[in-house]
């Protein structure tokens, strides 16, 4: 017994050593971290504004309607009685059905001892109706704005997730067991692990490692198809891949990918590569990668972004090639991107792209999802003060506030793994990609914001001038696709139906399974999800997809069925990157797509 004694206490001495080590270290960290200028001026107080003005409007409208209000607090009270005498009957050796379970799906509470332990079977329940109460009672509230619902729901949902008790290390049976199995190492482990993504965040976000990040190395186990950088400016090096077939279609494919994220999503693993499939289909294809940006680059515009990507582009490919036309495909805000400039090159009498393809792209912002929480005068404002003071907009600040839209997933379910659990995340492509961030442009973010998200300008005829251009999308008539998915939360397929309808050309649409990155990268080996299509594009979305038909795996085949159909089926020998007027610089993926954020902002 003595011997076991002496353990147990050289265990926890170890362990209040590290605590205490790794408290001191955490200490200096949260210091520099907290102790930030902050003012009314900071985007994050902005935001605050705007929410807290969004409660002032709901506890108004409340008030006209108090019957509402009792009402639901007295099913809550009766709620929470009858949960306590089950509680007690269970605790005296009787059954009892549930009074609420949580949804479908919900992977907070997979713990068996959730529903075999009466003490933490009740913890659950009672957060479960606690939070359904609350959403209820948003629910039930008449006279509030679209606006500040949209934000009050994001605001309430942010604030019962974040109280799950499943966030919390005594109430939790698998932080608990796995603290008695480790002696509380796994406590100190996840205090290290808080420091060390504290170091890595942007200021006033915590952005949680979501995988193992020592695992991937670009252009080693991701982006690995072979190519050279043919060409490069201050904003973009221009990708050629090398052909996997004798012969390629005589007209070449420019690829442009979003530039708040970097291409290779489109290029993870060979088995999932895009952009290595378009080649063994015999495309030349050729895709920009985009620089991640620093306080140099603050006077960048969207008009820069247009001219020195695609524009500059087009001009690389016919030196290389020899041909003037192209075929197209934007991805995201890519897609954004390659609208406008058909409209600048239909202007300019310079139509050389003959195809275009919209990958989960917004043109109408009129339904920009639930990332419009965020799109306001206010925050905006706030936004541009700071982009004004550092000269760009903080990628980690962006992957912040896209998690907190799938919160639990992307967030908290980390934040229990990692610093409560003291786990390492697992070693996962996507998501290395999802943390490899990208800032913008102070001057191209604004812009940006302004113009598409808040103003909706790009849809408008004539409404946004670059280069001394009117924008006109609807005077493009080169036949389009888009391709949109079901689940996609960053660009609601209705709203890129919407776009869709924009364009003067000849449009397909097709609505894929899963969301913005596994609707987009479903390879057709995989066999997962399905697709739709409906050769009509009637006005209502909904009208689309009641008479549109479903194909069962990817939507790859479709598009190259229908890229053959838009005159691009002549072949000609193989093209070798290097071989043409200009030399390689360098073996692709090249140099911009492997700056880091803390390789060009300092930190």
């Amino acid at each position: 017994m003595s011997d076991v004694s002496e353990q147990l206490t050289a265990a926890v001495s170890d362990y209040f050593d590290m605590a205490i080590q790794a408290a001191e270290h955490t200490g200096k960290v949260w210091e520099k971290f907290i102790q930030q200028p902050t003012s009314a001026e900071d985007p994050a107080a902005c935001v605050l504004n705007d929410f807290s003005e969004a409660l002032k409007e709901l506890g108004e409208a409340m008030m006209e309607h108090p019957d509402k209000l009792i009402d639901d607090q007295m099913d809550l009270l009766k709620k929470q009685q009858a949960l306590f005498q089950n509680t007690v009957l269970r605790l005296m050796g009787k059954e009892v059905e549930p009074i609420v379970e949580p949804e479908k799906g919900d992977k907070r509470f997979r713990n068996a001892e959730w529903e075999a332990n009466p003490f933490f079977d009740y913890l659950k329940q009672l957060y479960l109706i606690q939070g359904n109460t609350l959403k209820k009672m948003i629910d039930d509230t008449d006279g509030l704005s679209d606006n500040a619902r949209r934000k009050v729901e994001y605001l309430i949902r942010q604030y019962t997730n974040a109280m799950a008790p499943s966030n919390f290390a005594g109430l939790n049976p698998d932080v608990i067991n796995k603290t008695l199995e480790t002696g509380g190492a796994n406590l100190a482990h996840g205090i290290e692990q808080l420091t060390e993504d504290l170091e890595a965040s942007a200021n006033g976000a915590l952005n949680v490692a979501m995988t193992d990040t020592s695992a991937f190395q670009v252009g080693v186990n991701v982006a690995t198809t072979p190519g050279k950088v043919v060409y490069q400016n201050e904003l973009m090096q221009l990708i050629q891949y090398s052909p996997t077939t004798e012969e390629v279609f005589k007209r070449p494919l420019l690829v442009i990918p979003p530039f708040i994220n970097k291409y290779y999503i489109m290029d993870l693993r060979e088995n999932n590569s895009l952009l290595r499939w378009l080649v063994g289909q015999g495309h030349t294809v050729f895709v920009i990668s985009w620089v991640n940006p620093g306080p140099s680059l603050r006077d960048k515009g969207f008009d820069n972004y247009l001219l020195e990507g695609p524009v500059e582009a087009l001009n690389v490919i016919e030196q290389i090639t020899g041909e003037k036309d192209v075929n197209a495909i934007g991805y995201c805000l890519g897609g954004t991107l390659l609208s406008a400039t058909l409209s600048y090159l239909k202007k300019k009498r310079k139509e050389r792209i003959k195809s275009a393809t919209f990958l989960a792209t917004l043109i109408d912002f009129s339904m920009p999802g639930e990332i419009g929480v965020f799109i306001n005068e206010t925050t905006i404002a706030g936004l541009e003060k700071q982009m004004d003071m550092l000269g760009y907009y903080d990628g980690r600040q962006m992957s912040f506030s896209f998690n907190t839209l799938r919160e639990n997933d992307l967030f908290w379910s980390f934040f229990v793994n990692n610093y409560l659990k003291g786990e390492r995340p697992a070693a996962f492509d996507l998501l290395y990609w999802n943390t490899d961030s990208t800032n913008l442009p102070a001057r191209m973010h604004s812009y940006y914001l302004r113009n598409m998200y808040l103003n909706n300008l790009l849809r408008e005829k004539n409404a946004l001038e670059i280069d001394g251009v009117k924008i006109d999308l609807s005077a493009v008539k080169v036949p389009t696709y888009f391709l949109s998915t079901s689940q996609d939360h960053i660009a609601l397929w209705k709203a890129s139906y919407e776009g869709a309808k924009v364009l003067g050309g000849k449009p397909r649409f097709v609505l894929g399974g899963s969301g913005h990155i596994a609707g987009v990268i479903n390879p057709p080996a995989a066999n997962k999800y399905n697709y739709w299509t409906n050769d009509c594009l009637p006005e209502d979305s909904d009208e689309w997809f009641q008479g549109a038909e479903s194909h069962r795996g990817s939507w790859w085949p479709d598009w190259e069925a229908w890229i053959q159909e838009q005159g691009s089926a002549e072949r000609v020998p193989a093209r070798e990157p290097g071989d043409g007027p200009l030399a390689a610089i360098e073996d692709a993926p090249g140099s911009y797509v492997r700056m880091r954020i803390q390789d060009v902002v300092g930190r």
